[in-house]
């Protein structure tokens, strides 16, 4: 990435792919720069985009002063993150944005644009591009983010998907895992578990909620739940080099635990399933009870237990005894 000044404002450069001009309804479409010329004629202008597709690099009107900068990546893969044909390019390209999206709102940050590279599988590629654009044009329109480029491959194997986004602070600046502080409450929204049942491709980041939250009470630490509400909460503790008890009792189950058929427990599950998108985070006791007594948004709020001196993870059941946390959790793994 090349970064230059051009008064009077600050621009940055990110490369993407040649292009090359077709006409706009060269039906059907056989190769990348009809597609690429589909997608440009479908991206809205947006003030952040001095140049858009149609250069080896887009530039961005930057109009404030210079600020830190979020950027972050995360990509989708065939048969690990989506099945085709279960799910349809409309919701894949959707999923594929608000992942990132649900990054930028762990920061407590604000999404501008997005930059997408898809590798493509070359049977039936065309008609999957132009799904999955409009799964990503929806959700990009919600939230204000720029779309102003990217790359497009085709291969014989299965569908990929990176997206790029570029974001900016908001409130008290960006909330890191590396904050939590002993006493700490430990907080989320929304519910957990299930989300394989479809809503793992469906969500709504929860990008409001996140910069109301770092609006209104100081953040300590957050992240968003995506490889399990276990697994990266001991995150948060690793980085903020603590420990927690999290109550068993106050998880929140998403009732999409319900359709499930294996033998493991809804708070197994709550506890362990992963892609449930939801934030976690905390803050001090007196921040966490105002919270609770007057919420800053109809998105459910539970207190799920403390941050504590130790390095360890207890879990607390009803009766109030504590044991060791399992490891659970989702990882990418190698052979």
């Amino acid at each position: 990435m090349e970064w230059y000044r051009a008064a009077p404002e600050m621009h940055y450069a990110v490369r993407q792919k040649p292009f090359q001009r077709c006409f706009q309804n060269c039906l059907p479409m056989s190769h990348e720069f009809e597609l690429i010329d589909w997608i440009r004629g479908r991206v809205t202008p947006h003030p952040r985009v001095d140049v858009g597709i149609g250069d080896d690099a887009a530039v961005m009107a930057a109009p404030f002063k210079p600020v830190q900068t979020l950027v972050t990546v995360d990509m989708l893969m065939e048969g690990v993150d989506f099945l085709l044909p279960d799910a349809s390019g409309r919701r894949i390209g959707h999923k594929a944005l608000a992942v990132n999206l649900s990054d930028i709102a762990a920061m407590a940050g604000r999404p501008v644009a997005a930059f997408v590279s898809v590798a493509l599988p070359r049977r039936g590629g065309m008609q999957l591009a132009q799904e999955i654009q409009q799964g990503i044009q929806t959700l990009a329109a919600q939230f204000d983010v720029a779309l102003p480029g990217g790359d497009t491959n085709t291969w014989d194997g299965p569908l990929v998907i990176s997206i790029m986004v570029h974001g900016e602070p908001t409130g008290r600046g960006p909330v890191l895992r590396s904050g939590a502080k002993v006493g700490d409450w430990i907080m989320a929204t929304g519910a957990f578990g299930g989300s394989i049942h479809g809503r793992h491709l469906d969500f709504v980041p929860r990008l409001n909620e996140a910069e109301t939250l770092n609006k209104c009470v100081a953040l300590n630490a957050m992240l968003d739940v995506s490889d399990g509400l276990v697994a990266d909460l001991r995150h948060i503790l690793e980085e903020s080099h603590v420990g927690a008890v999290l109550d068993l009792d106050a998880v929140p189950i998403s009732p999409d635990v319900s359709k499930g058929t294996d033998k493991r427990s809804p708070l197994e599950h709550a506890l362990s399933d992963g892609e449930d998108f939801e934030l976690l985070f905390t803050v001090s006791p007196a921040e966490g009870a105002r919270l609770l007594a007057s919420p800053p948004f109809s998105t459910r709020l539970t207190h799920l237990g403390e941050i504590t001196a130790g390095g360890e993870l207890l879990f607390r059941n009803v009766t109030g005894e504590l044991q060791p946390a399992p490891v659970m959790g989702w990882k990418h793994g190698f052979q």
